[in-house]
Order: structure tokens, then sequence, then C-alpha cells
């Protein structure tokens, strides 16, 4: 699937929007019928690595991702942190990217470029409207928006 964007601004400083939204186990409250590990411990840094664990009975899929760029905001420069994902079904990298934005808030541009293993290209259009809609919603939740 090619890579897609979604930007959101919310009233927060940049420094609480980064907190909220790097926070992992955050993002399963955000998106159904998911749960979040932890598997390096805190705090957050180059090289923090969890599992999002999705589905639902015996259909679930494991998204290992490790964090490979971490860059908090500072003063009046953004941050930045970019996740591999690494496991055996779904693979690709997101970066959520925190600037201070209008009003004192916050400007998040969160990419992502997501694939997964033996799904054929055809479905690329559905894959990318569902994480678009999927991680669209997520953003809301995680900066209190929805």
């Amino acid at each position: 699937m090619p890579p897609f964007s979604l930007t959101r601004t919310a009233p927060l400083p940049p420094d609480e929007a980064w907190r909220r939204l790097t926070t992992w186990p955050r993002h399963a409250e955000a998106v159904p019928l998911t749960r979040i590990r932890v598997l390096t411990p805190p705090p957050n840094h180059e090289g923090t690595r969890f599992v999002a664990r999705s589905g639902l009975g015996p259909f679930v899929v494991d998204d290992v991702m490790e964090v490979t760029v971490w860059r908090p905001p500072a003063g009046d420069a953004g941050g930045v942190c970019r996740l591999e994902k690494r496991g055996r079904v779904v693979l690709g990298w997101a970066e959520i990217e925190v600037r201070p934005g209008p009003g004192g808030g916050s400007r998040v541009v969160w990419r992502e470029e997501l694939r997964v293993r033996f799904l054929p290209g055809v479905f690329d259009g559905v894959l990318e409207r569902a994480s678009r809609l999927m991680f669209g919603r997520a953003a809301d939740r995680l900066l209190g928006r929805s």
C-alpha cells in the first residue's frame, strides 16, 4: 500500500499531544479489539519495542513495532517518532510528527505505510481506506477530539 498521511490539530501543547500519542498502551483504548504489550522497559527511546495484537478469538494479528527515531518536541522544535513494523504479517512503518500549532496547540501529522504479507496488491485501496479510517479515529481519540 502506498504511504498515506493524516493531519490533526489539537488544543493541547505539543508535549502533551506527544505524550498521548506515544504512550503505547493508550492505543489499545483507541483501537477496538486491540491489546498492547510493551516489550522493553520505560522510558520510551530508540529501540523501544511493543506488540499491538488485534483481532478476535483465533483471528488475531500481531503488529510488532520498534521505535527507530525518538525526538520529542522541545521548545519551538517539533518532535518525530518513527516506528518500523517488524512482524511476520504486518510490515511497513509509521511516523508521528508533533509541532506547535495554532493558538498554543499542536499540529500532528501521522504518516503510515502498511503492508500485509500475502495480501495481493489488488486490496491496496481497501487497506488504505480502512487504515486511514482506523488511524484517523485513533488519533482523534488519543488527542481527546472524539
